[in-house]
Formats: structure tokens, sequence, C-alpha cells
């Protein structure tokens, strides 16, 4: 099992990490065509995050294909929450001053997040 300084340690990573790829390192390339399955813009804006976990993921692991299945399941995991986000506020219309887009704003962080703990849950477990 790994340490609680470790798993705290590991957290504060992914919430960084998190804040630097889906606020500060999302150019208008990724966050406009997020919604189309396949498009660049999405696997690349995954692609950062799997690369930005490695970090964290080293904090609780020295086994790399451990991390290396983790990171693939994260990026599939984030790929296609932000592409299933993308495509309800797409079909209900929604516009930045619409409550419900805040809503599901709100929703996709936090499954973002929960994927977070369940990565670290696995190493608890």
């Amino acid at each position: 099992m790994t340490d609680p300084p470790d798993l705290l340690t590991a957290l504060i990573l992914f919430q960084i990490k998190h804040f630097a790829f889906d606020f500060l390192l999302q150019p208008a390339y990724i966050w406009r065509n997020k919604g189309t399955y396949g498009h660049p813009g999405g696997i690349l804006h995954a692609l950062g995050h799997m690369i930005g976990s490695v970090p964290a993921l080293l904090v609780l692991t020295a086994s790399l294909p451990l991390i290396l299945v983790i990171l693939l399941i994260e990026g599939l995991l984030h790929y296609h929450i932000d592409w299933c986000k993308e495509q309800v506020a797409t079909r209900w219309n929604l516009s930045f001053q619409d409550p419900r887009y805040w809503y599901l704003f709100g929703f996709d962080q936090l499954l973002h997040h929960l994927t977070y703990l369940g990565m670290i849950w696995y190493f608890v477990a």
C-alpha cells in the first residue's frame, strides 16, 4: 500500500495537472474541436493529460507497464468525457449564458476528478 503522504502528493499533482491542461494549455484549436469524434484537437488534449499525469503516477509506482496501462485508461476516459459533454451541449444548444451549460461543465469536471481519485484508489485497494 502507498503511504498517505504519497497519496496526497499524487492528488495535488493530478489537480495541478488538470488545471494546467484543462485551462492554461487549452487553445481554441482544442476546445473548439473536442466535439468532433477523432479530431486531432481532442486527441491532443487527452494526450496532454496523459503526459501530465506521469509525475503523479511516478509518486505512486515505479512500474512502467502499470503506468502505461493507467495512462491509456485515463486518456480514453478523458477524451470520451469531453466528447460526451460537447455532444450534450450541442444537442441542447447550450451557451455560456445558459445555467445548464455550467451544470454540464461542472459534471464534466467532477467526472475528471473522480477519474483521478479512482487512479489513486487503485493503489490503496
